[in-house]
């Protein structure tokens, strides 16, 4: 492991940083009040280590996507190796390369458990980059159908999916619509189905027989005729680790072939073992039309993303000619290199298997170890992705009025001090360990929480 930085050497790069470096998704004046970004040098498994020497359990994976953990030495040389046979090549001139062509294949196999016809694959470099394929797409194929009008495509209010002008006007968050506009014309949004916070002591079933009844209530107002698709992840991840009623995707899904809307699956995060199977639309047995791809296609080793389409569109592809949409580095041969043998090391470790039978169940029941705490309202996870929901009285949805919206963050704070990387989504704590994470650290991640609510609930209660 190398040595922590010296002094000098840290000052300096956190000089350098606020000088000259603006992070994604940050608020600038605070990052220069905190005197710069916290600078991570070097990572090892489920570790990642700071400039500082300081290291911390990755909770997030990353950015939701380092599923193999870190250091993997085989995928640095098929990265190595690749980039001395054929770094880069594009796909724009009637070409493609060896890489990009296997993963697709490799993809496609997987995509095609339990759905057949899902078996052909685009690339691009990132899951924004995919939404906005996968929008360009859609409208496309009605307008070969000879149904330009079908054009709108519905989405759920606090969705995200992606930081591009159409994936952000795609996804649901009022912030982010705030700036950038206007947005992408076309796109309609309805009820997520985050029953904590919007059916709280509901029945499950009836809150999510409301929830889809929102969907076919807006399809009828815009006009069947005019509903090109619907999207939506399995569980929203950025959106605070949603987990819908079991019942709610089989009923979208129904509600879309009743309208023949196609049905868009945004697998950013749920893909590649996030919930236990390859995909979060196979946990749930439904039959995705589309569906959109990235993070732990590559465990976020190089960037690349992918969107899975039906036979059944690109037949009707073929009758349009070019399909000018695309990416320079569309295919990037060495991205896709590393993801393939990523593929590989998950299949090689088990790690669906894993996840979905030893894992994932220690992570649920970990996690109710929690759900006493007089800061929790409920605990929630589906195989390795999971939420802590902070509320002010327990036993009920209400939040701390001096500190609405705030309390994860807050918490966030007080765990990275105490050696753990989560995330904090208003008033939550989510997860989202690399699969590899061991039943020791998953102790670890959750008793780090538990320390640090502890910490934290005499600043909230005093607010």
């Amino acid at each position: 492991m190398p040595a922590p930085a010296s002094h000098n050497e840290s000052a300096e790069l956190k000089a350098l940083d606020l000088a000259h470096h603006l992070p994604a998704q940050a608020d600038y004046q605070l990052l220069e009040d905190l005197g710069g970004s916290r600078i991570i040098t070097h990572a090892e498994g489920c570790v990642i280590t700071d400039i500082d020497g300081k290291s911390l359990l990755d909770g997030m994976a990353g950015l939701w996507c380092v599923n193999v953990g870190y250091g993997r030495t085989e995928l640095a040389e098929v990265a190595y190796q690749q980039m001395l046979e054929l770094p880069y090549y594009n796909t724009f001139f009637k070409t493609a390369t060896e890489p990009a062509i296997r993963l697709a294949a490799k993809i496609a196999d997987k995509m095609s458990e339990g759905n057949p016809d899902l078996k052909h694959v685009f690339f691009n470099s990132s899951g924004s980059e995919a939404n906005d394929t996968v929008l360009r797409l859609v409208r496309h194929y009605w307008t070969l159908k000879g149904q330009p009008e079908r054009n709108v495509i519905i989405s759920r209010r606090n969705a995200y999916h992606g930081s591009t002008v159409a994936g952000m006007s795609l996804g649901g968050m009022s912030f982010m619509h705030a700036q950038g506009g206007p947005l992408v014309p076309g796109i309609e949004h309805v009820r997520q189905p985050y029953m904590f916070n919007e059916g709280f002591g509901e029945d499950p079933i009836a809150f999510a027989d409301a929830c889809v009844k929102d969907i076919e209530d807006r399809i009828l107002s815009v006009g069947p005729n005019k509903i090109a698709a619907f999207i939506g992840e399995p569980v929203q991840g950025a959106g605070g680790v949603i987990i819908p009623p079991e019942t709610y995707w089989p009923k979208v899904d129904a509600l879309c072939r009743k309208y023949g809307i196609l049905l868009i699956c945004d697998e950013v995060i749920c893909g590649f073992g996030r919930l236990g199977q390859w995909f979060g639309h196979q946990h749930y047995g439904v039959k995705p039309d589309i569906i959109a791809m990235a993070k732990g296609l590559s465990s976020g080793y190089l960037p690349i993303s992918a969107v899975g389409v039906s036979g059944a569109i690109v037949e009707v592809l073929k009758t349009g000619g070019d399909f000018v949409h695309g990416y320079t580095y569309s295919g990037h041969p060495t991205a896709a290199a590393v993801a393939l043998r990523n593929i590989e090391i998950m299949e090689r470790e088990d790690l669906i298997t894993r996840t979905r039978d030893v894992t994932g169940p220690y992570l649920a029941k970990a996690l109710q170890r929690l759900a006493v705490h007089p800061l929790v309202g409920e605990v929630r996870s589906l195989g390795l992705i999971g939420a802590v929901e902070i509320v002010a009285e327990k036993g009920t949805s209400t939040r701390f009025k001096g500190a609405e919206g705030t309390a994860g963050p807050l918490v966030r704070d007080i765990c990275i001090k105490n050696g753990l990387m989560v995330r904090g989504i208003r008033d939550s704590i989510v997860m989202c360990p690399p699969l590899i994470i061991s039943e020791a650290e998953i102790d670890q991640l959750v008793s780090t929480i538990e320390t640090s609510l502890n910490e934290a609930e005499p600043q909230l209660r005093a607010l």
